[in-house]
């Protein structure tokens, strides 16, 4: 069976809900439990660096992936398997995207959004099917979805839009709907 990675979108901050901290650290050891390999922005902050830590905790291998210009923000002092320094963000959703199977969102902000905007514009147009899986934790992506299917009802998208990412509303539905994507 072939090694899968799985690449995770997530916020550079904890946000205030403690749940999505909990979902952040489930999600890395989740993907150690089933010997997935974490595809990440190489932060060791935010929910960032508790996806990372837990993975890492678990024995997960990783892969992280930061611009030269946040090497001084965002620490990456962690013991990696490898990691990868891009010239640019552009560059870096690039190589996160072309080294994985799969992209999981989990809450974030501005960033998470642009990095789920694009694969979901990348799929949109036929460049690629991986999955892209929306974490929902506590109905955090609800307002996400209510505009996804206005921009529908408005007729700037068809509704074929909405079969390009799937929402999940844990970390347990997350480790279902991709082992079933890896089958």
């Amino acid at each position: 069976m072939p090694l899968r990675s799985v690449c995770v979108f997530c916020g550079s901050r904890s946000g205030r809900n403690p749940a999505h901290v909990t979902a952040a650290r489930a999600t890395g050891t989740m993907l150690a439990r089933n010997r997935w390999r974490l595809v990440f922005g190489a932060g060791d902050v935010g929910l960032m660096g508790a996806v990372a830590e837990a993975a890492a905790a678990e024995g997960a291998d990783s892969l992280g992936v930061i611009p030269t210009h946040l090497l001084g923000r965002e620490k990456t002092g962690r013991d990696r398997a490898r990691l990868v320094i891009t010239e640019d963000m552009h560059e870096r959703k690039k190589v996160m995207f072309m080294n994985s199977d799969a992209v999981v969102v989990l809450p974030g902000g501005a960033g998470s959004l642009d990095e789920f905007f694009e694969v979901l514009t990348w799929a949109q147009i036929g460049l690629h099917a991986k999955p892209i899986l929306l974490v929902d934790v506590e109905g955090y992506w609800q307002p996400l979805v209510g505009l996804i299917d206005h921009v529908i009802a408005e007729g700037f998208a068809d509704a074929g839009l909405r079969r390009q990412f799937l929402v999940v509303p844990d970390v347990a539905a997350l480790e279902t709907a991709l082992a079933q994507a890896f089958a």
